[in-house]
Protein backbone atom coordinates (compact mmCIF):
# COMPACT_ATOMS: atom_id res chain seq x y z
CA UNK A 1 0.00 0.00 0.00
CA UNK A 2 1.74 3.10 -1.20
CA UNK A 3 0.75 6.70 -1.60
CA UNK A 4 -0.19 7.71 -5.12
CA UNK A 5 0.75 11.32 -4.43
CA UNK A 6 -2.42 12.44 -2.66
CA UNK A 7 -2.10 13.82 0.86
CA UNK A 8 -4.79 13.17 3.43
CA UNK A 9 -6.85 16.02 4.80
CA UNK A 10 -6.39 16.97 8.46
CA UNK A 11 -3.42 14.69 9.17
CA UNK A 12 0.08 13.95 7.89
CA UNK A 13 -0.37 11.01 5.50
CA UNK A 14 3.37 10.26 5.17
CA UNK A 15 3.85 10.19 8.94
CA UNK A 16 0.69 8.10 9.32
CA UNK A 17 1.97 5.54 6.82
CA UNK A 18 5.48 5.41 8.28
CA UNK A 19 4.17 4.83 11.78
CA UNK A 20 1.87 2.10 10.53
CA UNK A 21 4.70 0.41 8.64
CA UNK A 22 6.94 0.41 11.72
CA UNK A 23 4.13 -1.00 13.81
CA UNK A 24 3.50 -3.69 11.21
CA UNK A 25 7.01 -5.11 11.62
CA UNK A 26 6.12 -6.19 15.15
CA UNK A 27 3.38 -8.58 14.09
CA UNK A 28 3.46 -9.25 10.37
CA UNK A 29 5.16 -12.40 9.09
CA UNK A 30 6.69 -10.94 5.95
CA UNK A 31 8.34 -13.73 4.01
CA UNK A 32 9.46 -12.14 0.78
CA UNK A 33 8.71 -9.53 -1.80
CA UNK A 34 7.49 -10.86 -5.11
CA UNK A 35 6.92 -9.06 -8.40
CA UNK A 36 3.64 -7.18 -8.25
CA UNK A 37 2.92 -7.68 -4.60
CA UNK A 38 3.75 -8.84 -1.09
CA UNK A 39 3.10 -12.29 0.34
CA UNK A 40 2.54 -12.54 4.08
CA UNK A 41 2.64 -16.01 5.56
CA UNK A 42 0.31 -17.31 8.25
CA UNK A 43 1.32 -18.40 11.72
CA UNK A 44 2.22 -22.02 12.40
CA UNK A 45 -0.77 -22.49 14.71
CA UNK A 46 -3.70 -24.15 12.96
CA UNK A 47 -6.40 -21.48 12.52
CA UNK A 48 -9.74 -21.18 10.70
CA UNK A 49 -8.07 -19.69 7.64
CA UNK A 50 -5.05 -22.00 7.57
CA UNK A 51 -3.82 -22.59 4.05
CA UNK A 52 -6.20 -20.11 2.44
CA UNK A 53 -4.66 -17.57 0.08
CA UNK A 54 -6.53 -14.33 0.66
CA UNK A 55 -5.98 -11.37 -1.62
CA UNK A 56 -6.44 -8.04 0.10
CA UNK A 57 -8.20 -5.46 -2.08
CA UNK A 58 -6.88 -2.37 -0.34
CA UNK A 59 -9.33 0.22 -1.84
CA UNK A 60 -8.41 3.72 -2.97
CA UNK A 61 -9.40 5.57 0.19
CA UNK A 62 -7.56 3.16 2.49
CA UNK A 63 -4.45 3.47 0.32
CA UNK A 64 -4.56 7.24 0.06
CA UNK A 65 -6.25 8.39 3.26
CA UNK A 66 -6.11 5.69 5.93
CA UNK A 67 -3.42 3.03 5.25
CA UNK A 68 -3.61 1.87 8.86
CA UNK A 69 -6.93 0.21 7.98
CA UNK A 70 -5.13 -1.94 5.43
CA UNK A 71 -2.54 -3.05 7.96
CA UNK A 72 -5.29 -3.78 10.48
CA UNK A 73 -7.06 -5.92 7.87
CA UNK A 74 -3.85 -7.87 7.23
CA UNK A 75 -3.42 -8.46 10.96
CA UNK A 76 -6.97 -9.74 11.37
CA UNK A 77 -6.61 -12.09 8.42
CA UNK A 78 -3.20 -13.31 9.57
CA UNK A 79 -4.54 -13.87 13.08
CA UNK A 80 -7.12 -16.16 11.48
CA UNK A 81 -4.32 -18.09 9.81
CA UNK A 82 -4.65 -16.81 6.25
CA UNK A 83 -1.85 -16.27 3.76
CA UNK A 84 -2.40 -12.66 2.80
CA UNK A 85 -1.46 -11.49 -0.68
CA UNK A 86 -1.44 -7.84 -1.71
CA UNK A 87 -0.95 -7.70 -5.49
CA UNK A 88 -0.50 -4.54 -7.52
CA UNK A 89 -3.97 -3.06 -7.93
CA UNK A 90 -5.97 0.07 -8.67
CA UNK A 91 -9.56 1.22 -8.17
CA UNK A 92 -12.35 -1.37 -8.27
CA UNK A 93 -14.06 0.70 -10.97
CA UNK A 94 -17.06 1.74 -8.91
CA UNK A 95 -16.94 5.48 -9.83
CA UNK A 96 -16.89 4.60 -13.54
CA UNK A 97 -19.63 2.00 -13.10
CA UNK A 98 -21.90 4.35 -11.15
CA UNK A 99 -21.36 7.09 -13.72
CA UNK A 100 -22.40 4.83 -16.59
CA UNK A 101 -18.91 4.47 -18.05
CA UNK A 102 -19.12 0.73 -18.71
CA UNK A 103 -16.13 0.63 -21.04
CA UNK A 104 -13.67 1.81 -18.42
CA UNK A 105 -15.44 -0.15 -15.66
CA UNK A 106 -15.02 -3.34 -17.70
CA UNK A 107 -11.35 -2.59 -18.36
CA UNK A 108 -10.74 -2.12 -14.65
CA UNK A 109 -12.69 -5.28 -13.83
CA UNK A 110 -10.55 -7.34 -16.23
CA UNK A 111 -7.41 -5.93 -14.65
CA UNK A 112 -8.62 -6.65 -11.12
CA UNK A 113 -9.65 -10.23 -11.88
CA UNK A 114 -6.24 -10.88 -13.43
CA UNK A 115 -4.42 -9.40 -10.43
CA UNK A 116 -6.21 -11.72 -7.97
CA UNK A 117 -6.49 -14.86 -10.13
CA UNK A 118 -4.20 -16.89 -7.85
CA UNK A 119 -6.20 -16.13 -4.69
CA UNK A 120 -8.76 -18.36 -3.04
CA UNK A 121 -10.64 -15.29 -1.81
CA UNK A 122 -10.58 -11.53 -2.31
CA UNK A 123 -11.34 -9.45 0.76
CA UNK A 124 -11.85 -5.67 1.06
CA UNK A 125 -12.16 -3.53 4.20
CA UNK A 126 -15.11 -1.80 2.56
CA UNK A 127 -18.66 -2.90 1.87
CA UNK A 128 -18.83 -0.46 -1.02
CA UNK A 129 -15.84 -1.84 -2.95
CA UNK A 130 -16.58 -5.44 -1.97
CA UNK A 131 -20.13 -4.94 -3.22
CA UNK A 132 -18.82 -3.79 -6.58
CA UNK A 133 -16.59 -6.86 -6.90
CA UNK A 134 -19.18 -9.33 -5.69
CA UNK A 135 -22.40 -7.94 -7.15
CA UNK A 136 -21.63 -5.77 -10.16
CA UNK A 137 -18.68 -7.35 -11.95
CA UNK A 138 -20.78 -10.21 -13.41
CA UNK A 139 -23.40 -7.91 -14.93
CA UNK A 140 -20.69 -5.84 -16.62
CA UNK A 141 -20.04 -8.76 -18.96
CA UNK A 142 -23.60 -9.67 -19.93
CA UNK A 143 -22.58 -9.29 -23.55
CA UNK A 144 -19.46 -11.47 -23.22
CA UNK A 145 -20.49 -15.00 -22.14
CA UNK A 146 -17.02 -16.35 -21.39
CA UNK A 147 -16.00 -13.36 -19.33
CA UNK A 148 -19.40 -13.37 -17.63
CA UNK A 149 -18.68 -16.86 -16.33
CA UNK A 150 -15.23 -15.82 -15.18
CA UNK A 151 -16.62 -12.72 -13.46
CA UNK A 152 -19.31 -14.77 -11.72
CA UNK A 153 -16.71 -17.23 -10.38
CA UNK A 154 -14.55 -14.32 -9.23
CA UNK A 155 -17.49 -12.58 -7.56
CA UNK A 156 -18.39 -15.70 -5.59
CA UNK A 157 -15.06 -15.44 -3.78
CA UNK A 158 -15.19 -11.71 -3.00
CA UNK A 159 -16.10 -10.58 0.52
CA UNK A 160 -16.18 -7.63 2.88
CA UNK A 161 -13.58 -8.04 5.64
CA UNK A 162 -15.73 -8.55 8.76
CA UNK A 163 -18.29 -10.63 6.89
CA UNK A 164 -15.48 -12.86 5.65
CA UNK A 165 -14.03 -13.32 9.13
CA UNK A 166 -17.38 -14.27 10.66
CA UNK A 167 -19.32 -15.97 7.86
CA UNK A 168 -16.54 -17.73 5.96
CA UNK A 169 -13.82 -18.35 8.53
CA UNK A 170 -16.13 -18.68 11.53
CA UNK A 171 -14.18 -16.23 13.70
CA UNK A 172 -16.11 -15.64 16.92
CA UNK A 173 -13.82 -13.34 18.89
CA UNK A 174 -10.80 -11.06 18.69
CA UNK A 175 -7.96 -10.32 21.09
CA UNK A 176 -8.23 -6.56 21.38
CA UNK A 177 -8.99 -3.87 23.91
CA UNK A 178 -10.61 -0.48 23.41
CA UNK A 179 -11.69 1.57 26.40
CA UNK A 180 -14.68 3.63 25.42
CA UNK A 181 -18.31 3.80 24.39
CA UNK A 182 -18.87 3.30 20.68
CA UNK A 183 -21.77 3.39 18.27
CA UNK A 184 -21.83 1.72 14.85
CA UNK A 185 -23.06 3.05 11.50
CA UNK A 186 -24.16 0.46 8.94
CA UNK A 187 -22.89 1.64 5.57
CA UNK A 188 -25.35 1.28 2.71
CA UNK A 189 -23.53 -1.09 0.36
CA UNK A 190 -22.30 -3.44 3.07
CA UNK A 191 -25.76 -3.66 4.61
CA UNK A 192 -27.97 -3.77 1.52
CA UNK A 193 -25.77 -5.59 -0.98
CA UNK A 194 -23.80 -7.92 1.29
CA UNK A 195 -25.94 -8.31 4.41
CA UNK A 196 -23.29 -6.98 6.79
CA UNK A 197 -25.06 -6.14 10.05
CA UNK A 198 -24.78 -8.67 12.86
CA UNK A 199 -21.18 -9.65 12.02
CA UNK A 200 -19.46 -6.44 13.18
CA UNK A 201 -21.53 -6.32 16.34
CA UNK A 202 -20.67 -9.92 17.21
CA UNK A 203 -16.95 -9.24 17.03
CA UNK A 204 -17.15 -5.83 18.71
CA UNK A 205 -18.90 -7.54 21.64
CA UNK A 206 -15.66 -9.45 22.29
CA UNK A 207 -13.43 -6.35 22.45
CA UNK A 208 -12.40 -5.81 26.08
CA UNK A 209 -13.33 -2.44 27.56
CA UNK A 210 -15.71 -1.53 24.74
CA UNK A 211 -19.36 -0.72 25.33
CA UNK A 212 -21.47 -0.65 22.17
CA UNK A 213 -24.64 1.46 22.03
CA UNK A 214 -27.01 1.32 19.08
CA UNK A 215 -27.42 4.29 16.81
CA UNK A 216 -30.87 5.62 15.94
CA UNK A 217 -31.45 5.05 12.21
CA UNK A 218 -28.17 3.16 12.05
CA UNK A 219 -29.17 1.81 8.64
CA UNK A 220 -29.89 5.21 7.07
CA UNK A 221 -27.35 6.69 4.62
CA UNK A 222 -24.79 9.14 5.97
CA UNK A 223 -25.00 11.25 2.82
CA UNK A 224 -21.66 10.30 1.31
CA UNK A 225 -22.50 8.07 -1.64
CA UNK A 226 -19.19 8.68 -3.41
CA UNK A 227 -19.73 11.21 -6.18
CA UNK A 228 -23.19 11.96 -4.73
CA UNK A 229 -21.62 14.11 -2.01
CA UNK A 230 -19.74 16.11 -4.64
CA UNK A 231 -22.64 16.51 -7.06
CA UNK A 232 -25.35 17.25 -4.50
CA UNK A 233 -23.51 18.97 -1.66
CA UNK A 234 -26.52 20.63 0.00
CA UNK A 235 -28.55 17.44 0.02
CA UNK A 236 -25.58 15.45 1.30
CA UNK A 237 -25.06 17.96 4.11
CA UNK A 238 -28.73 17.75 5.13
CA UNK A 239 -28.47 13.96 5.34
CA UNK A 240 -25.23 13.90 7.31
CA UNK A 241 -26.57 16.58 9.68
CA UNK A 242 -29.32 14.17 10.76
CA UNK A 243 -26.75 11.42 11.09
CA UNK A 244 -24.42 13.41 13.35
CA UNK A 245 -27.37 14.49 15.52
CA UNK A 246 -28.22 10.83 16.06
CA UNK A 247 -24.58 9.99 16.77
CA UNK A 248 -24.39 12.70 19.42
CA UNK A 249 -27.64 11.48 20.99
CA UNK A 250 -26.07 8.11 21.79
CA UNK A 251 -23.55 9.66 24.17
CA UNK A 252 -20.83 7.58 22.55
CA UNK A 253 -17.27 8.89 22.42
CA UNK A 254 -16.40 6.84 19.33
CA UNK A 255 -18.08 6.28 15.98
CA UNK A 256 -17.27 3.09 14.06
CA UNK A 257 -18.13 1.90 10.56
CA UNK A 258 -16.71 -0.30 7.82
CA UNK A 259 -16.19 2.20 5.00
CA UNK A 260 -13.58 4.95 5.02
CA UNK A 261 -15.64 7.17 2.70
CA UNK A 262 -18.60 7.20 5.07
CA UNK A 263 -16.30 7.71 8.05
CA UNK A 264 -14.54 10.69 6.45
CA UNK A 265 -17.90 12.25 5.61
CA UNK A 266 -19.23 11.88 9.15
CA UNK A 267 -15.91 12.87 10.75
CA UNK A 268 -15.81 16.05 8.71
CA UNK A 269 -19.32 17.04 9.74
CA UNK A 270 -18.71 16.23 13.40
CA UNK A 271 -15.61 18.42 13.37
CA UNK A 272 -17.40 21.31 11.68
CA UNK A 273 -20.03 21.08 14.41
CA UNK A 274 -17.31 21.14 17.08
CA UNK A 275 -18.19 17.69 18.41
CA UNK A 276 -15.39 15.72 20.08
CA UNK A 277 -16.32 12.26 18.88
CA UNK A 278 -13.53 9.97 17.70
CA UNK A 279 -14.07 8.30 14.33
CA UNK A 280 -12.43 4.98 13.45
CA UNK A 281 -12.71 2.09 11.03
CA UNK A 282 -13.91 -1.08 12.72
CA UNK A 283 -10.83 -3.01 11.54
CA UNK A 284 -8.54 -0.77 13.61
CA UNK A 285 -10.49 -1.51 16.79
CA UNK A 286 -10.84 -5.25 16.13
CA UNK A 287 -7.12 -5.52 15.40
CA UNK A 288 -6.14 -3.50 18.47
CA UNK A 289 -4.37 -0.96 16.26
CA UNK A 290 -5.63 2.38 17.55
CA UNK A 291 -2.32 4.08 18.29
CA UNK A 292 -2.77 6.52 15.41
CA UNK A 293 -5.14 9.49 15.82
CA UNK A 294 -8.79 9.00 14.79
CA UNK A 295 -9.84 9.82 11.24
CA UNK A 296 -9.47 13.53 10.53
CA UNK A 297 -7.42 14.22 13.65
CA UNK A 298 -3.96 15.77 13.19
CA UNK A 299 -0.88 13.74 14.11
CA UNK A 300 0.90 15.10 17.15
CA UNK A 301 -1.40 18.08 17.55
CA UNK A 302 -4.87 19.29 18.40
CA UNK A 303 -7.78 20.44 16.34
CA UNK A 304 -7.81 24.10 15.33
Amino acid sequence: MTSRGTRALCFDHDHDLNVALKRAVAWSNVDRDVPGGLILLDNAVVSPGAGRRVGLFVTCLVDLMRPSVGFAAVKLLEDAGCKVIVPAQTCCGQPAYNSGDRAHAKAIARQTMAAFEDCDYVVAPSGSCAGTLAKHYPELFDDEPELALKAAAFADNCHELVGFLVDVLGVTSVSARYDGVATYHDSCSGLRELGISSQPRRLLATVEGLKLVELIDNDVCCGFGGTFAAKYGELSDAIVSKKTANISATGADTLLAGDVGCLMNMAGKLQREGKRIKVRHIAEVLAGMTDLPPIGEPVGGTRP
